[in-house]
Formats: structure tokens, sequence, C-alpha cells
């Protein structure tokens, strides 16, 4: 996540800098220092805004459930731990799963791919 997609979700959010910072346990510096891109966002700081963002959103296409979109067989499904979980919504929130035929080694690799997906990309939808 850049500087200025976090900033836009903390905007989605109608949150202050001090109010989210509160949300994601931070100090007002590290968000402030967030924006401005003088340091990288931490991967538990990226998912728990998404996270956030993905319960207020209110978008119909965030309920669908991922093992429908993505048409995953049974075996692939019983695999999974957002099946396991029933969190096919939040698919892209677990590490693990088998999008693709495939459970990425990180939330880098996994974010990047869950970017592209069905599931996620009303996430990062204009309003």
């Amino acid at each position: 996540m850049e500087a200025i997609e976090f900033k836009q979700f903390r905007k989605k959010l109608n949150k202050t800098q001090q109010q989210i910072a509160n949300l994601l346990g931070k100090s007002v510096k590290a968000v402030h220092s967030y924006e401005q891109g003088w340091r990288s966002i931490p991967p538990d700081v990226e998912r728990q805004i998404l996270l956030l963002a993905s319960r207020v959103r209110g978008k119909k296409s965030l309920d669908k459930q991922c093992w429908n979109i993505m048409k995953c067989p049974s075996e692939r499904k019983k695999q999974c731990p957002a099946w396991e979980f029933k969190a096919g919504k939040l698919c892209w929130f677990i590490n693990g799963t088998i999008c693709h035929g495939t459970a990425r080694k990180n939330w880098k690799e996994k974010i990047r791919i869950c970017r592209t997906c069905d599931v996620m990309t009303p996430l990062f939808q204009k309003k």
C-alpha cells in the first residue's frame, strides 16, 4: 500500500489521523509518516485498514463468497482456510488461502494477487 492510498482509505473511513492511529494501535506520528511516504506501511497496518474499509463499504459485491466467484472445486475448498473458517468474503485477509490453485508465501505476494480479484476490487472503487 502506498502513502496516497493509505490516506484515501483514512478519508473514506471519515477518520482523523488521531482516530485512525487509535484504531490501528499506532502513534499519530506513525500515521503522519505513512501518509507522507516517510515510512513504508507495514503489512499489519495495511491489513487492518483494508478490513475496516471492508466493514463499512456496504457494496453488494463484497457479499459474494470467494469460492463461488472463483468456482473452486470441492477438493480445493476443503484445503482452503477461507472455506474452513467460512470467510469467503474476507478471503484476502486470511493467509494461506488457495487462490488460483496456490497458497502464497507472504502478505506482499498474496495482496498483489488479491487486489486483482473480484472479491476485493470493490474496496478500491470510488464511491
